[in-house]
Formats: structure tokens, C-alpha cells, sequence
């Protein structure tokens, strides 16, 4: 045997198992205990974004039923699902009626789901209705109307509708989700009893 395969066949084996152990490394770190949300972002949300996590929830007004002005800080000592939705938009209702059950569920002194719909104001009042018809009544009706889009824009909802965040009881975001899920999923109703340590 040459010398060049001496070193060149060792060489060889130790490079494989390198790189064996950086695959399995890599992959065991995926959801790890770095982020103990990350580990939800499986089947219907694996579109979870963690990478805002941290940001204050924007203060941003949007308008409730009786079109008095409210801010999230409201909400504060809950955990909020803030969903952001539209009568245009076909996902968007088909995920509504999860997220009715989710409010079912979980809704409480520490947790709400609050659906801001950015339809326009002219279409205002048939959101309303779609709403009621769509969450059977469970949800109530908060509204930004396209000129009021700080809302929708500083809670990072860039990627269009629906788009769902996710706040601590502090006011503090914990993820986001760009697309529809099933939000009475067992990943989905896991991160929040996860986020309320039930």
C-alpha cells in the first residue's frame, strides 16, 4: 500500500463519521430546549415563527362592536391569540370555526382569542355577521379598517391574511403564524396549555 492511501483511507473514515455526528446533532437539536415553544411548530403549525419572539405587543388602537377604540395592553394579564382576518379571505374563514373552539376551550380570565377583522369599513357590518355565523357566536368582534392597519403592521403581520400572533400574559410575543391551522389541533391547544403552564 502506497503512502498516499495510508493517510488518504483514515482521512476518509474520520471525515464520514464528522459528518454522521454533525447530522445526528443537528437533528436532535431541532426544537430543542433553546426555544420550549419551537417544539410545537409540528403538523398544523409547523409554520411557527418563533424568530420576533420577545418583541412588546404594539400599541396600535383597533376598534371593538360599539367602534369604542381599545389597544392589546387591555388585554394584559391574559394570554392573547390575535388573529388577523378577512371576509375576502377564504383560509381565513375556514379556520375561524378552530378558532372558536379554541376560545371554547381555553377562553378565560387568562386567555382570549381576539379576531381583528381588516376588512373595509364599508364592509364592516357583514363582517360582523360573518363572524357571528362563523365562530357561532363565541367570538367577539374587533375591527381595523385598512386605514388603521398599525395594528396589523406593527404585530408583524407582513405576509397577509390569516396571520395569528401569539402574546404572553405580559404582552409579550411569543410567535406568530403566517396561514390557516386548525387551531383546536391537538399542537395547537399543547403550545397553549404550554404558554398558561397547565
Amino acid at each position: 500500500m502506497d503512502r498516499f492511501t495510508r493517510i488518504a483511507i483514515p482521512a476518509m473514515f474520520a471525515g464520514l463519521i464528522l459528518a454522521l455526528l454533525y447530522a445526528v446533532f443537528s437533528a436532535s437539536s431541532k426544537g430543542s430546549n433553546r426555544d420550549p415553544v419551537a417544539k410545537f411548530a409540528t403538523g398544523e403549525l409547523a409554520d411557527l415563527d418563533t424568530s420576533e419572539r420577545g418583541l412588546p405587543a404594539p400599541t396600535a388602537p383597533f376598534t371593538v362592536l360599539d367602534g369604542s377604540e381599545t389597544t392589546l395592553q387591555a388585554y394584559e394579564g391574559q394570554v392573547l391569540v390575535v388573529n388577523f382576518w378577512a371576509t375576502w379571505c377564504a383560509p381565513c374563514e375556514k379556520e375561524m370555526p378552530s378558532l372558536a373552539a379554541l376560545q371554547t376551550a381555553r377562553g378565560g380570565d387568562d386567555f382570549k382569542v381576539i379576531a381583528i377583522s381588516v376588512d373595509a369599513e364599508e364592509d364592516r357590518d357583514y363582517a360582523v355577521q360573518r363572524l357571528a355565523t362563523l365562530s357561532g357566536g363565541v367570538l367577539d368582534f374587533y375591527h381595523a379598517a385598512p386605514v388603521a392597519w398599525d395594528i396589523v403592521y406593527d404585530s408583524g403581520a407582513r405576509r397577509g391574511f390569516p396571520t395569528t400572533v401569539i402574546y404572553d400574559e405580559t404582552g409579550t410575543k411569543i410567535a406568530q403564524l403566517a396561514g390557516d391551522a386548525d387551531w383546536a389541533s391537538y399542537e395547537a391547544i399543547g403550545l397553549i396549555d404550554a404558554i398558561l403552564d397547565r
